[in-house]
Formats: structure tokens, sequence, C-alpha cells
């Protein structure tokens, strides 16, 4: 697992910064979407009225789940993962 997260942080050097540190203009390049995902994310957005502050947010945590897998690109799978986080998070602040 160290080597995972090492082998991730690297690669997130590559791109200037952290993961939890990329500004939402970088967000488009560094967090492209095929169409599964830009759907997934419009349902979440107008199902689950997700903010385009959570939105930037999972985006950064599915950035990281990839890097992590050593992957390039976020598949659905990853991003579907970052935003059940997110849901997660939201039901148990709710539940407070």
């Amino acid at each position: 697992m160290r080597a995972r997260v090492l082998a991730a942080r690297e690669r997130q050097g590559t791109r200037g910064c952290l993961n939890a540190a990329l500004p939402p203009a970088q967000l488009r390049e560094c967090c492209a979407l095929d169409a599964a995902g830009r759907r997934l994310v419009t349902d979440a957005v107008d199902l689950d009225g997700m903010s385009a502050r959570a939105v930037h947010r999972a985006l950064r945590v599915a950035r990281t789940i990839a890097d992590l897998a050593g992957e390039e690109q976020i598949a659905t799978m990853r991003l579907a993962e970052a935003l059940q986080y997110r849901a997660y998070e939201a039901r148990r602040f709710a539940m407070s």
C-alpha cells in the first residue's frame, strides 16, 4: 500500500500540485470524464442536488482513487466510488 501511495503522490507532483489543491480551472484538464462519467455527474447534480463545490470535491477524490490504481483517466467506476463517499458523508451529517 505504501508503494501505491508514493506512486500516486508522484503522479500528483508531475501535475504540479496535490489533488486536494487542484484549482477549479485545472480540474477540467486533470479530471477529464468520458460521456458516462459526465452523465453520472449530471445525475448527481439533477437528482441528488449536488452543488458545484461538492462535484469539484468528488472529482478530486475520484482523481486520487484513479492515481492510487495507477490509471491515467478517471474511469466511471472511480467516479461512482467518489460520489458514493460524498453521498455517505451527506447522509451521515444529516443524521447528526
